[in-house]
């Protein structure tokens, strides 16, 4: 069975008073792996929504995520401010498998809308935040002599630095394969930059990551760690 139709059988057996439903991810895409698995979103008109659940139907893997109208838009609200937003974007580029009063249009209408419209900007403090924590993160790769602690390092200031370039550019953020993906539109051939990096650092060689954290960190103002200061935390 192709994924639509794998995608609307899952809908029907476990919620077939659903108002409408939503086949997202990259099975959808041309970058769709053996691995890909079955992301639906599902609307209800109440109970047992919210909820979500990670179950295999037949050959495939299923995530499905239930939600009413109202809690669709505050989850996405919240995600919003996190500048991350897996539920908007599988109501944005997914496929609308059916839509029984409407209310799929509506939400993939405001998901267009509001992915277009870009995540909220980072505020000063965020953005020295991220600095201080990255310029930390590379002191102690350059002093650590202990090539296991370089790699769990090294990987951290990979995540790190990719994600503030995505923030500083205005762009969305997304975790594993979906930083990587973001990253090719918002900062073309970072991606290439860290992993050289990284695999340098595995090779006992730090200079080639360093340089590619430092090229995003100089965009956000540079590395920071003395006079960094935040009333309150300790």
């Amino acid at each position: 069975m192709d994924a639509i139709a794998a995608a609307r059988a899952v809908v029907e057996e476990d919620h077939p008073d659903a108002q409408a439903a939503f086949l997202g991810g990259s099975v959808v895409t041309a970058r769709r792996t053996p691995m890909s698995d079955l992301d639906i979103v599902v609307i209800l008109h109440g109970s047992p929504a919210p909820y979500r659940a990670s179950f295999r139907s037949g050959e495939w893997l299923v995530e499905m995520f239930v939600h009413t109208e109202a809690t669709w838009h505050s989850y996405v609200d919240r995600e919003v401010r996190k500048r991350r937003s897996p539920l908007l974007w599988m109501c944005s580029d997914g496929l609308l498998l059916f839509d029984t009063d409407g209310v799929g249009a509506r939400i993939a209408t405001e998901a267009r809308a509001l992915t277009s419209v870009g995540p909220p900007k980072m505020s000063a403090d965020e953005i020295d935040d991220c600095r201080y924590a990255i310029t930390d993160l590379l002191d102690d790769l350059a002093g650590s002599p202990d090539q296991s602690e370089r790699l769990f390092i090294a990987t951290e200031l990979v995540r790190r630095a990719g994600e503030l370039a995505l923030n500083i550019s205005g762009s969305w953020c997304g975790g594993g394969k979906w930083l990587a993906r973001r990253l090719e539109t918002a900062a073309p051939g970072l991606s290439e930059r860290l992993h050289d990096g990284l695999r340098d650092v595995l090779a006992e060689r730090i200079e080639t990551l360093v340089a590619a954290v430092d090229e995003v960190l100089d965009q956000a103002g540079g590395r920071l760690w003395v006079g960094y200061k935040r009333a309150g935390t300790l």
